[in-house]
């Protein structure tokens, strides 16, 4: 494939927008084996929140999706397809987005437990906040020492 055409199928799959009215594949092949991914995220989708024990499930999914996302796109980006074959690997790539952009949107398992991590994330961060805005020895109890 010439350089060109390597570079426009990088950054036809690297786009932003890359998925707006793209469709989940039906099925897709991932290390060997052939997942019914339309069908798994439609099924996972169909839940407001995810189930403990389906968390693992999905996040081992969503790893699996994003490596073989990472080993597909290094084949264009190494020049080792022909053209053809990269338009068709940057479709299965840009259809390996859509599902994880979908598995990405899922409510959390424990709404308690993720309030409870944004409040000690949103503490920390205030926390920072205030000894940059005040100083570190201010913040530290030796106010008034020189």
């Amino acid at each position: 494939m010439k350089e060109y055409q390597r570079k426009q199928l990088l950054e036809r799959v690297n786009r932003d927008s890359a998925t707006v009215g793209v469709t989940l594949p039906e099925a897709i092949e991932i290390q060997g084996e052939e997942i019914n991914l339309r069908e798994f995220v439609f099924e996972i989708k169909r839940r407001d929140t995810i189930p403990p024990g389906e968390r693992e499930r999905v996040d081992h999914a969503k790893r699996n999706l994003r490596r073989e996302r990472i080993e597909r796109l290094s084949l264009i980006d190494e020049n080792e397809v022909s053209y053809g074959e990269g338009e068709t690997i940057a479709e299965a790539i840009i259809g390996i987005d859509r599902a994880l952009n979908a598995l990405e949107q899922l409510g959390p398992a424990n709404l308690e437990q993720e309030a409870k991590k944004q409040e000690a994330v949103d503490t920390k961060r205030w926390m920072s906040f205030l000894k940059k805005a005040l100083g570190d020895d201010k913040m530290s109890g030796t106010r008034g020492r020189m």
